[in-house]
């Protein structure tokens, strides 16, 4: 290996292992205790669920501070383009998942919110030769809607105020709806940058 090389697999190296990618791989890390301590709960509504609670909201203020060391900081890497996203769509759809297999949320609410997450995702793939879509002002609303909603179904609810069971549907219903209205327009998104890109 030549210095230039050695140099290159450094700083290659000293990029990926930046704090904030760190606590991205942190918050890929969690998801499984939090599946693991949601499971083990079991819908008893007790110390194990609010485990969950507290490793939900350790994962989701990972995702904020990460954000705001990378820019502040300037390091924003193509690892953490990749595995930020990745590591979101990990925790919310194992979140959502594991509400429907409780009997908590229904199954209709999770299939069109993961059917539209992973089909926004894989456009995105499949017109990244005609130009990047970044993300809106409506999909980062989407994301907060969506971790508002799911803490509130993830908390022991029925222990503290049965009355929060109604706020957390009409909350995910919220959700639901500005998940489907940004997906469409990230469609439409996708096909104006398409035709842009072919006239090119």
């Amino acid at each position: 290996m030549t210095t230039a090389e050695g140099d290159n697999a450094t700083s290659s190296s000293s990029d990926v292992w930046n704090l904030p990618n760190i606590l991205t791989m942190l918050r890929i890390v969690l998801v499984p205790f939090f599946v693991w301590f949601l499971v083990a709960d079991d819908n008893h509504q007790g110390i194990w669920r609010w485990a969950a609670v507290v490793a939900f909201a350790v994962a989701i203020y990972t995702d904020k501070l990460d954000g705001d060391i990378a820019r502040a900081r300037g390091l924003i890497t193509n690892f953490g383009k990749i595995a930020d996203p990745i590591a979101d769509k990990l925790l919310i759809g194992s979140a959502l998942v594991l509400l429907s297999i409780l009997g908590e949320l229904p199954w209709w609410v999770t299939i069109l919110i993961l059917v539209r997450e992973w089909g926004i995702t894989a456009l995105r793939f499949f017109v990244i030769r005609y130009g990047v879509m970044p993300a809106s002002r409506g999909g980062k609303l989407k994301t907060v809607i969506q971790t508002v909603a799911i803490f509130l179904y993830i908390l022991p609810l029925e222990a503290i105020a049965p009355w929060l069971v109604i706020v957390a549907f009409w909350v995910m219903m919220a959700a639901l709806a500005i998940t489907l209205w940004t997906g469409a327009e990230y469609v439409v998104q996708a096909l104006r940058l398409r035709a842009a890109g072919r006239r090119a």
